[in-house]
């Protein structure tokens, strides 16, 4: 194990302000065993590994391959407040994937049914192996791409049930601002959406809907698993023409953000309205 592990431990720990009696009992470990660790005197194990990742919120990468020690204050503050940059996909990330008997890139289909075993066995090969799988011509064969068949109206007027083919992104830094992408998390599974990127400033992903009647909302960078950049769609019915009842669900959403608005400068007690 190289000196940067050693580094990085014992730098985190004192960055918190404990003792190696503190994190050896947090971890049920030894005080001698992370003494050990931190003075290259002893080689930590896989569980170990995994107890102080999680202890500090810093991926095993970073711990093994990032000198933390050399970096500066504003970017040890990013890291410690959950801004890991191989957490957050700044840094090459492996994909689970198919190719075909001459070696090309399968695209893989993730279908209505597919999408609930998606959540989890994405990263599973087994899993990947079994989805179904097509060419595009048109599509470049130096990148890899993946349909996913979306579900609801957040998006209109892309139909619902449309198949939404995406570009893998690995560095999520290069994510860019008001474009659709398709998010991957194992809390709320396959989401298209159009992104504001914001990784840099606060760690987090902005999602927003094409259909005003749902509110933009932020995500964790660190919560997502996969990035996949618009590419286009397929669907069997024709996008509805833009109509008055566009016009009249973007003013219903506007009317009740103002009346929201409203209620929170009503005072309670008196029942007049508070201005600034």
């Amino acid at each position: 194990m190289s000196n940067i592990f050693s580094a990085n431990i014992k730098l985190l720990r004192k960055r918190r302000g404990r003792t190696q009696d503190d994190v050896a009992l947090t971890l049920n470990m030894k005080r001698s065993t992370l003494s050990g660790y931190e003075n290259e005197v002893a080689q930590p194990s896989v569980e170990a590994l995994i107890l102080l990742s999680k202890y500090y919120g810093v991926s095993i990468d970073t711990l093994l391959k990032v000198d933390l020690t050399k970096l500066g204050e504003s970017e040890l503050s990013q890291l410690e407040r959950g801004y890991d940059v191989f957490i957050t996909g700044s840094k090459l990330r492996v994909l689970a994937t198919t190719v075909d008997s001459s070696n090309n890139e399968n695209i893989e289909v993730v279908n209505h049914k597919a999408s609930a075993g998606y959540r989890t066995g994405f990263a599973d090969p087994e899993y990947i192996k079994v989805l179904p799988a097509f060419h595009m011509p048109f599509l470049s064969k130096e990148k890899k791409y993946r349909t996913f068949q979306i579900s609801g109206d957040s998006m209109h007027p892309i139909p619902d049930g449309s198949w939404v083919t995406g570009e893998f992104i690995q560095n999520w830094n290069l994510i860019r601002d008001n474009m659709p992408y398709i998010i991957l998390t194992l809390d709320d599974g396959i989401m298209f959406k159009v992104v504001h990127n914001n990784i840099k400033t606060n760690g987090k992903l902005k999602l927003i809907s094409l259909n005003p009647l749902y509110e933009p909302y932020e995500i964790d960078a660190k919560d997502v698993r996969e990035v996949w950049k618009f590419v286009h769609y397929i669907a069997n019915v024709m996008p509805e023409q833009n109509t008055r009842n566009d016009d009249l669900a973007m003013a219903v959403a506007t009317l009740k953000r103002d009346m929201d608005k409203i209620k929170k400068q009503i005072n309670p007690s008196q029942g007049k309205l508070m201005f600034d």
